[in-house]
């Protein structure tokens, strides 16, 4: 009798956590899953805390539910009736001193609409009129194959409409500056309006006049307990697995017509698929032996440290009406803060009649500042911007400081091309998968997705392994 085909997952953050749970929901409990976590706890970078009398988000604090795989993840978990959606009050961009409202209609800062632009405040007159040369400059064609965010907006645009809008939303989501960012990689909606139009506005336009009508429902949500529902649901399926913290793994090699996974320590365990949850850094070095090739193209990937700033004041000490969600900040402002969400506001659940929770987000690409401030200097920092900003008038009650060293992954120009490099240099080895935030998208969304896919391409290759009917290999410790 044929054993179970071994599946061993490396890596226990929502990456590794979702394709255990997508492979079980393909093939059952028939298949023996072992996922390998080097921390103490499950989920990476999804984690809550205690703050301030309420439960909060340290990582993450939403998710993308228009992403189908998402949206269908959550109900599968059950946990359809803990979705909460923000308060629908926009945002503000902090721009010359002054919050300013974010206008509407925007695509990762493309507008549609000028009359917002205009209100907005945003844009000086020569910026408005330099953005509105985009509805009669011939059409441009990028001389690089893989152009960046810049090159395809500032060209149409302008530099305000860069600088001012396009940068901050960018670097909100990516921790990374436009210059660099792959169009293809991080804004494919960007680079189809500039291939398949001559004007980005007039292509805006038309894309929003042939899209099927809106159904009203958020885009963003989160859930009541934090998102660490969605790390308790998910590993509430693993409750018949082996699951292993603390458990570093070494080495990837292969035995056989299958791969040993050597752990720090001396255990081996041995498996028929692996799927690589890691890090890109992380898995360059556990390919190194296996992969060479593999392992040159991972390390070359850039990761930026990041960190979440929660701060807590008296609602007395708010200097001006939360009549937002928060705002950004353009890096040409200069300051340490990426972003700022006032939570309290944003989330019906995080509202309270005498505290305001601020969550403050600090790290992109090219700023080093404040890696090297201790954790009192940081919120010193960031505190005296947030009084520039809003006009406090008191200091924090509370305050909390979760550092997340090498967590955003950057699809710099060319990103697609490495990703072809890397298939290419593990096309030789059948049930090897690499799986997360590195490769094609670095939203919680994005990561379940490939998660899904990646489960799709393992048990495809467990029915292969049946219909060869090769030997599996034998787990050894």
């Amino acid at each position: 009798m044929q054993s179970r085909p071994k599946v061993v997952i490396v890596g226990g953050g929502i990456s590794g956590l979702a394709t255990a749970h997508y492979i079980h929901s393909r093939v059952g409990e028939d298949v023996q899953l072992t996922l390998v976590e080097g921390g103490s706890r499950l989920g990476g970078k999804v984690a809550n805390q205690q703050f301030s009398g309420h439960l909060v988000d340290t990582g993450p604090d939403a998710v993308l539910v228009r992403a189908p795989a998402m949206a269908a993840l959550l109900q599968d978990l059950g946990l359809e009736n803990q979705i909460v959606a923000p308060a629908s009050l926009g945002a503000h961009v902090w721009s010359r001193g002054k919050l300013r409202r974010l206008p509407t209609g925007t695509l990762f800062g493309v507008p549609d609409r000028l009359w917002p632009l205009l209100k907005s405040g945003l844009m000086s007159p020569v910026g408005l009129a330099r953005a509105a040369l985009d509805l009669v400059l011939p059409r441009r064609i990028p001389s690089n194959p893989d152009p960046s965010i810049a090159d395809l907006v500032a060209p149409r645009l302008g530099s305000q409409v860069f600088d001012r809008l396009v940068e901050p939303l960018l670097g909100g989501v990516h921790a990374g500056r436009a210059a660099e960012l792959s169009a293809h990689s991080t804004v494919p909606d960007i680079e189809a309006l500039a291939s398949k139009n001559r004007s980005l506005y007039l292509g805006l336009r038309k894309m929003r006049r042939h899209a099927p009508p809106a159904s009203g429902a958020p885009v963003l949500v989160t859930l009541t307990g934090g998102l660490g529902l969605l790390v308790e649901a998910l590993t509430a399926r693993l409750a018949a697995d082996d699951v292993r913290l603390n458990a570093t793994v070494r080495l990837i090699t292969r035995a056989g017509t299958g791969y040993r996974v050597e752990l720090v320590g001396g255990q081996n365990i041995a498996a028929d698929a692996v799927v690589l949850a890691t890090p890109a850094y992380a898995a360059a070095g556990l390919l190194l032996e296996l992969a060479p090739d593999a392992a040159t193209v991972l390390a070359k990937i850039p990761y930026v440290d990041v960190a979440t700033i929660w701060l807590s004041y008296r609602r007395s000490a708010m200097g001006r009406r939360l009549d937002g969600t928060g705002f950004l900040v353009p890096p040409e402002e200069g300051k340490l803060m990426v972003g700022c969400t006032w939570s309290s506001a944003k989330w019906p659940h995080l509202a309270d009649d005498n505290l305001v929770l601020i969550r403050c987000m600090v790290g992109r690409r090219g700023d080093r500042r404040w890696l090297d401030l201790d954790d009192e200097d940081l919120v010193g920092r960031v505190h005296d911007e947030l009084v520039e900003a809003m006009g406090l008038t008191a200091r924090p009650l509370h305050q909390s400081i979760q550092r997340w060293p090498q967590a955003m992954p950057q699809y710099l120009v060319g990103h697609q091309d490495r990703l072809n490099a890397l298939d290419a240099a593990t096309h030789h080895l059948p049930g090897l998968h690499l799986t997360g935030a590195a490769y094609r998208g670095v939203g919680l969304a994005s990561c379940v997705a490939d998660a899904k896919r990646t489960a799709q391409d393992v048990t495809q290759d467990i029915s292969q392994a049946r219909a060869d009917v090769r030997p599996l290999t034998e787990v050894t410790s």
